[in-house]
């Protein structure tokens, strides 16, 4: 029988080493370490920018065009993930034959479908715009509630709904917190969050309550029109000196 050899083990100082993995890191990553190490605004500053925001717009407007209460909560529905342009486009027909909760109700869903088939999800939104119908008729008299937790309790309706109903209609100091204002909170540094929850909360923090009732459609003009998604357009922005964006172009 053939003596079987065995080859023996390799010594430790033998056994190649693994290459350590290349951390990549993610392409935001510079911009959002630098933003969460900027110095924070300080009062005054937060102060002079508002007054810059309400010298140059004394008395902002949301751009959703709606005739009360009802029809303004029926917009902003109608609102997510599309353009006020678009929704005001086809609301403008759909309020004149349904301005309330019960006309909406008789006008029904399918019927509905066909006013608002330009916008986005508009068969999800025409299901939505109808429960929140019957539920007002049933629930609260035909009227918008005013309370938050009662708006978000409406099909279609969550916190940045309730928010801009609240804030409109009602002249609540509410934060609404859209992509743009979530946008403008944190590349200028003024309310850091990860979430718009984070960002409206920061933001009511250090907002004073003179500015509060028009502070959320300074910052979604500002975030619409001037500090924009790729192109932000320092050169005009009225807090280019304030902002603590590391990118900024001057």
């Amino acid at each position: 029988m053939a003596k079987i050899t065995r080859k023996p083990a390799p010594r430790k100082a033998d056994v190649p080493k693994k290459k350590a993995k290349a951390v990549v890191a993610k392409p935001n990553a510079p911009a959002r370490k630098s933003l969460r190490a900027i110095k924070r605004w300080t009062p005054a500053e937060v102060h002079e920018a508002f007054s810059r925001f309400h010298k140059a717009n004394p008395e902002p407007k949301g751009e959703l065009e709606h005739v009360n209460p009802f029809t303004l909560l029926v917009a902003v529905v109608l609102s997510a993930q599309a353009t006020d342009a678009g929704v005001n486009k086809a609301t403008r027909a759909l309020f004149e034959v349904a301005d309330t909760p019960q006309k909406m109700l008789d006008l029904g869903e399918e019927r509905l479908r066909e006013y608002i088939k330009t916008i986005g999800l508009y068969r999800t939104k025409a299901r939505n715009v109808i429960a929140l119908s019957a539920k007002l008729l049933s629930e609260f008299g035909g009227e918008v509630p005013r309370t938050r937790a009662e708006i978000e309790s409406l099909r279609g309706a969550g916190r940045k709904t309730a928010n801009v109903v609240l804030n409109m209609a009602f002249g609540e100091h509410t934060m609404a917190v859209d992509t743009h204002v979530f946008r403008v909170g944190n590349r200028t540094g003024l309310a850091p969050g990860k979430t718009p929850l984070e960002v409206e909360l920061g933001l009511e923090k250090v907002i004073r309550a003179e500015f509060m009732l028009h502070a959320h459609h300074w910052l979604i003009l500002h975030g619409r029109y001037t500090c924009l998604a790729r192109k932000p357009r320092c050169e005009v922005c009225l807090i280019n000196d304030l902002c603590r964006w590391p990118e900024k172009t001057v």
